[in-house]
């Protein structure tokens, strides 16, 4: 049987219309599913997952499913470089949801700029990390947001009047918490006793708390990753510290309790989630994670949900061209105008202006929950 050239070219047009209309929406993440932080990566791999799941099972975005391309960046600053280069470069993915730190996104994020490819941070709490440009956004509050809160919630609650410091010097995450501690502490004209440092995968930290305890603090403020400071709690204790710990956002992790048992009894943490948040949401993301993953989900699995509904709220309202370029362009231009109500509450996007004066990128405008550990658990702090 043969068809006029007019009847093949209508098909194969029309073949290529319906493919265009089913195509797949490409969105690359990059998360340490391997290494030191894999803690934090995985659960962030499971709410993107989820999140996924979710949205193609009701249609996907305007009839689009949504397709992740997932890499393991091994909480490494050259493996960021490398993972970001792949998935713009070679899977050309319309926008990259991570790396997992702070220190990764200082590396990979400018070659996603350069790229004029929306790199989004799902847990990167450092100061800094959207001067690298306007294509680079965050849904995970800032330490600067968090800890201000922590730690004034923390002094009156214990009615401090001296602490000791304790951070990682060689980590862009905890040097920039220890930095935003320092700050509080002045603002709140609270005196250190002593500051003490340590470096990514030390594991004796009885030195520095020897020199701690000579100080006698009324609570401890640590910068720390979830492994670090489970040591350095456990070691405290040892040694008989009794002194509370205050802690950043790098002790949210299940980690913390693996290791420390209850030696993290009455710490003080921010967070921008709570699972015990009543909104419908929240309880339907933690009832689906549970069931799907047979595990408790964490703060960030919570963001990684949200940042996978908070892109597919940006594209709602566009359309996509087919042109890659102007494609990432159309999606960078519409993520500002996003606010919607999600897993970790009322979330919508500030505007950051450079230090050196160029345009920045986005932060989240949103605001903490305060947690203190009881029963080796993270509990909501009601104010009693």
């Amino acid at each position: 049987m043969h068809f006029p050239l007019k009847s093949l070219a209508l098909v194969s047009a029309l073949a290529c219309a319906s493919l265009a209309q089913a195509a797949d929406i490409k969105f690359g993440v990059a998360a340490a599913l391997s290494g030191g932080a894999a803690q934090y990566g995985v659960a962030i791999r499971n709410g993107f997952q989820l999140a996924a799941d979710e949205i193609n099972a009701k249609g996907g975005i305007n009839g689009n499913k949504v397709q992740l391309v997932i890499e393991d960046e091994q909480g490494k600053k050259e493996e960021a470089i490398n993972v970001v280069k792949k998935l713009v470069f070679q899977d050309k993915v319309l926008m990259i949801f991570g790396p997992t730190l702070s220190n990764s996104m200082f590396a990979g994020g400018p070659v996603a700029n350069g790229a004029k490819t929306v790199i989004f941070g799902t847990s990167n709490t450092a100061n800094g990390i959207t001067d690298i440009g306007p294509y680079v956004f965050r849904n995970s509050v800032m330490e600067s947001d968090v800890l201000p809160v922590t730690v004034g919630t923390a002094v009156k609650y214990y009615k401090l009047k001296k602490v000791a410091v304790m951070y990682g010097n060689d980590d862009a995450f905890t040097k920039s918490g220890y930095s935003v501690f320092k700050t509080v502490l002045e603002d709140l004209k609270l005196p250190v006793t002593t500051t003490e440092t340590y470096v990514k995968g030390d594991v004796d930290f009885k030195a520095q708390l020897t020199k701690i305890k000579a100080s006698a603090p009324d609570a401890v403020i640590c910068s720390c990753l979830a492994e670090e400071a489970a040591n350095i709690m456990t070691q405290a204790r040892g040694l008989g510290i009794k002194a509370p710990f205050i802690g950043g956002n790098g002790f949210n992790s299940p980690k913390l309790f693996e290791v420390s048992k209850l030696a993290g009894e009455g710490t003080f943490v921010g967070s921008p989630w709570s699972n015990t948040n009543p909104a419908p949401v929240n309880k339907a993301f933690v009832a689906q994670y549970v069931k799907k993953y047979n595990a408790e989900p964490n703060q960030f699995s919570a963001q990684a949900y949200d940042a996978l509904y908070i892109a597919a709220a940006a594209l709602k309202d566009v359309k996509l061209s087919g042109d890659l370029n102007a494609d990432r362009e159309t999606l960078k231009n519409a993520l500002p105008k996003v606010a919607i109500s999600g897993a970790t509450g009322p979330f919508k996007f500030r505007a950051v202006k450079a230090k050196d004066g160029k345009v920045g990128g986005w932060d989240a405008d949103q605001k903490p929950f305060i947690y203190i550990v009881k029963g080796g658990k993270f509990t909501l702090y009601d104010g009693k």
